[in-house]
């Protein structure tokens, strides 16, 4: 039963890592088949592995920090709350969607997260807990497609979200490899 899990037991299970940008994460796919060099467009020019996947587990004090990858990505519902995940589109227009069990209530269980977007998430709902989900992405996901967002600049630039950019950002806490939490 899920509502008996806790995310300490998740992280456990699962064997979850702490992570830059998405919580908790563990790597649960790598194409071992990649693009060769000069298959795809820039920036992707040097070759990339075809896709890979990772769960995420979000909480109070892990959330998804404000990112964005150069790929592609679809976030998938697993488990727990719903998740609030704010959008930052290059023309300068926001979205707010939530990825959740709540169909009925016009939550998703995908989102697809176009390349290039900046994008945060916080656990919404009564519980807020915690959220297990998957991203999947194409291509494959190495370091170099990674970037953290730089709050005051994009807080500037999207100004309708500036605030929820800020509380989602000052609520980060640095989990040590234990697991445990802390400022």
């Amino acid at each position: 039963m899920t509502g008996e899990l806790t995310a300490d037991e998740i992280g456990s299970l699962l064997k979850l890592e702490p992570n830059a940008t998405c919580g908790f994460v563990r790597v649960t796919f790598m194409s071992k088949q990649s693009v060769a060099a000069a298959g795809l467009s820039a920036p992707f020019a040097e070759g990339r592995p075809l896709g890979s996947a990772l769960y995420f587990l979000v909480t109070p004090e892990a959330p998804v920090r404000l990112h964005r990858i150069r790929n592609d990505q679809l976030y998938h519902y697993y488990l727990g709350d719903p998740l609030e995940v704010f959008l930052l589109h290059s023309d300068g227009t926001t979205e707010r969607i939530i990825v959740g069990p709540d169909l009925r209530g016009g939550q998703r269980l995908q989102l697809l997260i176009p390349g290039d977007t900046f994008h945060t998430a916080r656990l919404i709902g009564r519980q807020r807990r915690w959220f297990l989900g998957a991203s999947t992405e194409w291509p494959g996901v190495v370091p170099a497609d990674v970037e953290i967002g730089n709050l005051d600049e994009l807080a500037g630039k999207y100004p309708a979200i500036a605030t929820e950019l800020r509380a989602i950002a000052a609520s980060v806490r640095h989990a040590t490899s234990t697991g445990r939490v802390s400022r």
